[in-house]
């Protein structure tokens, strides 16, 4: 059985031992091209060692979360082993090169975020993994270190305490970046690494994460760097190229100019999670309706002391070995060609993006 005594998954312990590395021809109907895996030696693959194998899992979920689990996403404990191996079993039939894990841990997180829909958990799957593929400046050399600059700016952390629905609130302070100092690329980076880190406790996979941005100080200089395939990329892996459940985003001290930044993310964005944006304005009472007072900090009105953002750089400094693992691998795709519509439904024509961008931009300008 389970080994933590107040789980209540009700099932045994398995370990599965990791398939040998694939390579993925997609399916023919989904437009990719398998142009040829190369052959490495036993136990190596393009000079790279595989990563160790991961642990077995083990279920952390307290009663209370397995319940809501059942409710909200349809995990049932009694099948969640069976629906695992399910998952696998697509995945080595489907996509037999795919280089991914297999382990129950890691499967698990794409399986909750489609709500244990065999298809749509797999096609999460594919684009978690063709991401990389569509947005190297991203996924290049991807580790803590590399964005020691963005850690550091206060550009983003972690509330350390969770609300009380058992979410961890990002923060994200725009105004705190300037162009002129590195690229908004490296600010994607930054929150890729962090949700990446965020999605590892099961707690996080069946609550999900609430978002709260602070658009003080934004001003004309950062709004116009975000221009509509900017806004696609970032949009798309967030909603389609991620296993993270996103249940709320709270804006607040937005500026005139917001207008004009909102309309460059809502095409991309689906109606549910259009749903979940709450602008606040300045009024704090507004936001302590959406986020208690108590896991806020005294900067938003809260009590839980002042905003700090070293404590969450330094989680994610620490964690840089297992990101090099992670990513700073080969390319679990490089030997396929992906088209940009793997990743994003309903995408504007680069003619579409250009048009749509000249009339934000004079709407920035307008309301700046």
């Amino acid at each position: 059985m389970c080994p933590r005594d107040d789980c209540a998954c009700g099932q045994a312990s398995i370990s599965v031992s990791p398939p040998a590395v694939h390579r993925c021809p997609m399916a023919e109907d989904s437009g990719f091209t398998d142009v040829g895996p190369s052959e490495d030696p036993p136990g190596v693959r393009n000079g790279f060692p595989p990563p160790p194998p991961p642990a077995a899992y083990r279920c952390t979920l307290t009663p209370e979360l397995v319940a809501k689990a059942r409710e909200e996403l349809q995990e049932k404990p009694e099948w969640r082993l069976r629906d695992v191996q399910a998952l696998r079993d697509m995945v080595l039939k489907e996509q037999p090169r795919l280089s991914t894990r297999l382990d129950d841990a890691f499967l698990l997180r794409f399986l909750r975020a489609r709500k244990f829909d065999y298809d749509r958990a797999l096609q999460l799957l594919l684009n978690y993994h063709a991401s990389r593929r569509l947005w190297p400046e991203v996924f290049r050399d991807l580790r803590p270190s590399a964005v020691r600059h963005v850690l550091g700016s206060g550009f983003l952390t972690v509330l350390p305490r969770p609300d009380p629905q058992g979410r961890f609130i990002l923060c994200l302070q725009p105004g705190k970046w300037k162009p002129s100092d590195y690229p908004f690329v490296d600010n994607v980076r930054a929150i890729y690494l962090t949700l990446e880190k965020l999605i590892q406790p099961e707690e996080t996979q069946v609550n999900g994460i609430v978002i709260l941005t602070d658009y003080n100080g934004v001003g004309l200089s950062q709004a116009s760097n975000l221009g509509p395939f900017l806004a696609k990329k970032v949009v798309g892996i967030l909603q389609d190229g991620f296993p993270i459940r996103i249940k709320a985003v709270n804006i607040i001290n937005e500026p005139r100019i917001f207008k004009g930044i909102f309309a460059i993310i809502k095409p991309f964005l689906k109606e549910k999670m259009a749903e979940r944006y709450i602008l606040h304005g300045s009024d704090l009472n507004s936001l302590h309706r959406s986020i208690p007072r108590s896991v806020l900090p005294e900067e938003y009105g809260g009590v839980s002391g002042r905003l700090d953002s070293s404590v969450w750089a330094r989680t994610l400094l620490d964690s840089e070995e297992e990101f090099v693992v992670a990513f700073c691998q080969p390319d679990p795709l490089e030997s396929l060609a992906i088209p940009d519509s793997v990743l994003f439904e309903g995408e504007l024509s680069s003619t579409q993006c250009e048009d749509s961008y000249r009339g934000v931009r004079s709407q920035l300008y307008y309301c700046y």
